[in-house]
Formats: C-alpha cells, sequence, structure tokens
C-alpha cells in the first residue's frame, strides 16, 4: 500500500482503495480515500514512461543560418 498526506486529518496515513493511474503529463499517480475521514487522498508518483523513440525526438531542429545586415555584396556584370 502507499501511503500518502491527508489534508483533513492533518497526518500522513496509509491510502485506502488505492488504484494507480495515469495522468495527462504521462506521471503515474496513486488515488484513493483516507481509512479515517473517508477524503479522497492523490499522491504523484516519480518518472515518466517514456518511449526511447519520443526522448529521441526531443532533440532541437538545427537551427536556420542568421542573415548579416551588411551591404549586399556587388555582382560583376
Amino acid at each position: 500500500m502507499a501511503e500518502g498526506y491527508c489534508v483533513k486529518c492533518k497526518s500522513k496515513k496509509e491510502i485506502a482503495d488505492a488504484v494507480e493511474e495515469l495522468m495527462k503529463n504521462g506521471r503515474k499517480a496513486i488515488k484513493g480515500k483516507c481509512p479515517t475521514c473517508g477524503v479522497v487522498m492523490f499522491k504523484i508518483l516519480g518518472g515518466k514512461n517514456a518511449p526511447a523513440e519520443v526522448s529521441s525526438k526531443t532533440a532541437l531542429p538545427p537551427q536556420p543560418a542568421k542573415l548579416s545586415l551588411s551591404e549586399p555584396s556587388q555582382a560583376s556584370n
């Protein structure tokens, strides 16, 4: 079982009826109830479950070359 903090009891307690959930940002969390007062408890777990393919795509694309604002070069006519 997971231990979480109950904001109503103001103490750490074991989470009753705990269910592991996946949040929108990809992180895992445990949701359940306080065994004493019945208030919903929520504990965010560490780490994301990102596939290796996604992490390799997080590299920044190459930046385009910056143009200088000096006078244009004269082309021979």
